[in-house]
């Protein structure tokens, strides 16, 4: 099996910032429909998509569909923007980008700041800081202004690609679960399935695993499990101890992250899981930055039995993210494994 690179890049390129997911989200309810036997919307924005399998108890995936983006909070007199975050950058990161505002109409815009020529010594060798950095439309105040307004969504503009044996875009966090999640729908047939299946597309993941909560606590999920990227730092220079994963290496299987303990049974469930299927796997243990597996877990009557599938991804939360497209291929055939096998497994401590 190999992945469909036109969906994944379909699905990367859709944007969708924290509480700004309508096109996302529309884009997925297309994706979706006649592959589930119930569709809905929660107040929050998730989109809960229901398989029903063979009795009552709930499996609950979650795959979060916004970006890390921006929000215009000023225009000046010259027509610039400023802007607050909306998820979390490193603000080097941001030089020399291009941006999509969304007004009325897309406009596109670069990333400014002081040019190195008339920067002092001193400006020179500091850290940049995003306040240093303004959004460059080409246009005066008063065109600006016939589009955008203050509180419109920012997203970065950055096409996806196929590198060697990755591929590369912005936003395969978490686009490449999305796309996961979606595959998996495709895939399951209604017999394989023993318990219902709730796979949960979730909104504002980026500023606070704010969408996941809602949806758990509106479901109650028996078992749960999230997709998300996670860190590959396993580049030059990087110690054997700080990679956490590395492309090519497999699934990840999460242990922990810094809002959850994954629970031990699910853990060894996803490891005998990717060994009886002979899917490659890598164990995952992200000390820093949590995943929708916290509201998973927490944010149900009593818990559920949560953990993850993480993808391994280096240059996390930049514009060139990169995923191996075998580790995708893995990730996608344990969550199926997984969500077939998992009335098999003795569950007691």
């Amino acid at each position: 099996m190999s992945i469909n690179i036109e969906s994944l890049r379909d699905i990367c390129e859709v944007p969708g910032a924290p509480g700004f997911e309508n096109r996302i989200r529309s884009f997925v309810l297309k994706e979706i429909d006649g592959l589930v036997d119930d569709i809905s919307v929660d107040n929050m924005g998730n989109v809960v998509a229901i398989k029903k399998g063979l009795n009552s108890k709930k499996v609950m995936a979650a795959a979060h569909m916004d970006e890390i983006g921006f929000v215009v909070t000023h225009i000046t007199d010259e027509g610039f923007l400023k802007f607050h975050t909306l998820g979390g950058f490193d603000p080097k990161t941001l030089t020399a980008q291009r941006v999509i505002v969304h007004g009325k109409t897309d406009l596109l815009g670069v990333m400014g700041a002081k040019p190195i020529h008339v920067m002092t010594p001193e400006e020179q060798n500091k850290a940049p800081k995003l306040s240093d950095y303004f959004i460059d439309l080409g246009m005066k105040k008063k065109e600006v202004e016939k589009v955008i307004s203050i509180g419109d969504s920012i997203t970065r503009e950055r096409g996806l690609i196929e590198m060697g044996d990755c591929v590369n875009c912005k936003s395969l966090d978490n686009r490449v679960a999305v796309f996961i999640l979606i595959e998996a729908l495709k895939q399951l047939k209604k017999k394989e399935i023993p318990y219902d299946f709730y796979a949960v597309f979730t909104v504002q993941e980026e500023v606070g695993i704010r969408g996941a909560q809602v949806a758990a606590l509106a479901i109650n999920p028996d078992f749960g499990i999230c997709i998300d990227t996670t860190i590959a730092f396993d580049t030059p220079g990087a110690p054997d101890d700080e990679k956490i994963t590395s492309l090519g290496s497999g699934a990840g299987i999460k242990i922990m992250d810094s809002r959850t303990i994954c629970d031990q049974r699910m853990v060894q469930f996803m490891k005998k899981t990717a060994e009886d299927n002979s899917i490659k796997w890598q164990p995952e243990i992200l000390t820093g930055g949590g995943t929708d597996t916290m509201g998973l877990q927490q944010f149900t009557a009593g818990g559920s039995i949560a953990g993850a599938i993480s993808v391994p991804t280096r240059h996390i939360h930049q514009v060139i993210e990169t995923c191996n497209k075998e580790d995708i291929k893995d990730s996608i055939n344990l969550l199926v494994s997984c969500i077939k096998g998992i009335s098999d497994y003795e569950w007691s401590y």
